[in-house]
């Protein structure tokens, strides 16, 4: 069993100037979507795990791939998430169910060193849907300056029997971060930073 895939779509961005200022090195942010047919559309599925089993390893492997390729190396992905959008004749469940599975997000995880967890979206919507890819740092799910979001969309997808998996990355926080980290929040409210049970 494997996914069938009509097409893969990558979005790569650099911003040079933010807020009116210049960055001291360009601010990007990249994806890759795979537009798979939902093997679930139309109708009421009680068991999705062997579709989920077996599309899972071949997305998460084939995405995170060309993730790196996309980014040089998996060091120079600094913060990452994840993300899909189920055509209209699926449910929210069939979204979730590709990209919320260890088979699919591990491969992308250990191929940036990441120790927190993916970031993420799952939404329903036609051709031309936003596709919102919510990104934190890989390893410090506190800091602030790589809150970041990747907003794109494809004209012809999600068709109503489609799924359309992402990866989505940056290589920085944003250029002028200056809203401080959670922890500074944290310390301010008086919490013992020292004492995790506390936070």
């Amino acid at each position: 069993m494997q996914p069938e895939i009509r097409k893969l779509v990558t979005y790569d961005e650099e911003i040079l100037v933010e807020g009116f200022r210049v960055a001291e090195r360009p601010w990007r942010m990249f994806a890759t979507a795979a537009i798979v047919r939902n093997p679930w559309a139309g109708r009421y599925v009680e068991d999705l795990k062997p579709e989920i089993q077996a599309y899972g390893p071949v997305l998460g492997e084939m995405m995170t791939e060309r993730m790196i390729r996309l980014a040089g190396s998996g060091d120079a992905i600094e913060a990452y998430g994840k993300a899909a959008v189920v055509g209209l004749n699926g449910e929210i469940e069939h979204a979730s169910g590709l990209i919320h599975t260890l088979r699919f997000g591990n491969f992308y995880r250990e191929a940036v060193g990441a120790k927190s967890y993916l970031a993420f979206t799952n939404t329903r919507g036609g051709a031309n849907a936003p596709i919102m890819v919510p990104l934190m740092d890989k390893n410090d799910a506190g800091r602030r300056s790589h809150y970041l979001t990747i907003q794109f969309a494809i004209p012809d997808a999600p068709r109503d029997d489609e799924i359309v998996v992402v990866l989505g990355a940056a290589t920085s926080g944003r250029p002028h971060h200056r809203i401080g980290d959670r922890y500074q929040d944290l310390k301010d409210l008086g919490h013992d930073l020292d004492n995790p049970a506390a936070v």
